[in-house]
């Protein structure tokens, strides 16, 4: 197949993309290479990807409405892996414009690119950070997600919703990948495992939030690009049984769903911060903080939708996982 992968220089979609090229297809990469983090941690992903034999880069911003009409026009894909986003929560609300031209504008060229030009299936990302105020465990897409504490999780569930309407008025098959915090090698440098393992490394202090109290559902890279490239696969349908009395959020009369994407283990932050201190062989200082505004005590996903419907399971466990990124770490930053 044909594949868009946006987001193709970040930290998902480079590995989805690698997985993708690795098992045959054709990927076409987007990514605006813009400076939110280092650009050229960046440019080392897409090294990796340029060059194989399959791969082409597009350089293009979503929110440009004419390139994004062009790119679909010219490549005529298959399906679409978007990935491409503004992330952070605590980002949100230092420059809340940047999500609304990304999450917002952006997502909108691409369910126009797909409506117009014969899509068979969209997969995107959205975010357990939908889940907000939401404090029944573990959280699942059948709940309702009305209380977003932030400007991110806001976009994020907009996306859905937007989602929702394509796959209603144009029968554009639509798949939602909510992404429990993901982590591995390549990582994203504004993620805690990455700003705690430079920092441990340098004998700087580390902010430990909520004052340690958090839990994550942590996921590890090559699970999610598992469950990735397995729901692409898996084009959406409709839920015969879907009755608008008692709407389930998670599906739809029309060819709609929506999966949690995690490890469903959560793990304590004082645990990963443990973990991370014995694969560096060195002890963290830490700094407690307060809950930041914005962010959820704990994340926990219930996977079993997308167990039952694609075969999903992650299977890496978090000291292994914690010790792949490292190697990767001391090897990429020759630390």
């Amino acid at each position: 197949m044909k594949i868009l992968v946006t987001g193709a220089a970040g930290f998902i979609g480079f590995h989805t993309a690698r997985a993708l090229l690795d098992r045959g297809d054709q990927v076409v990469g987007l990514d605006n290479l813009n400076d939110y983090y280092d650009v050229t941690l960046k440019e080392a992903r897409l090294a990796q990807l340029e060059g194989r034999n399959g791969f082409n880069f597009a350089k293009n911003d979503l929110a440009d409405r004419t390139a994004m009409e062009d790119l679909f026009a010219r490549e005529k894909f298959d399906r679409v892996i978007h990935l491409a986003a503004q992330a952070g929560v605590r980002y949100s609300i230092e420059n809340p414009h940047a999500y609304v031209s990304s999450n917002l504008t952006g997502f909108m060229n691409i369910l126009e690119g797909c409506r117009h030009n014969g899509v068979e299936h969209l997969v995107y990302a959205s975010s357990s950070s939908v889940y907000g105020a939401n404090t029944a465990k573990p959280f699942s897409i059948h709940q309702n997600v009305d209380h977003p504490l932030s400007l991110y999780a806001a976009t994020k569930k907009s996306n859905e919703l937007m989602a929702h309407t394509y796959a209603h008025l144009y029968e554009l098959p639509v798949t939602g990948l909510r992404f429990f915090t993901v982590y591995g090698p390549w990582g994203r440098p504004d993620m805690a495992l990455f700003l705690f393992t430079r920092k441990i490394l340098a004998g700087e202090p580390i902010d430990v939030f909520n004052n340690g109290e958090h839990a994550r559902d942590f996921t590890y890279i090559d699970d999610i690009v598992e469950g990735l490239v397995r729901s692409v696969d898996r084009v959406a349908v409709t839920n015969e049984d879907w009755n608008g009395a008692s709407p389930d959020p998670g599906t739809s009369l029309g060819p709609y769903r929506l999966y949690n994407i995690g490890n469903n283990d959560p793990v304590q932050l004082m645990d990963y911060i443990a973990c991370i201190e014995k694969a560096l062989g060195m002890k963290a200082e830490k700094k407690f903080l307060p809950l930041q505004p914005g962010d959820v005590p704990e994340t926990y996903a219930d996977i079993d939708d997308l167990r039952r419907d694609i075969g999903y399971q992650p299977a890496t466990k978090l000291e292994d996982g914690i010790a792949k990124f490292v190697e990767w770490y001391r090897e990429y930053y020759g630390a």
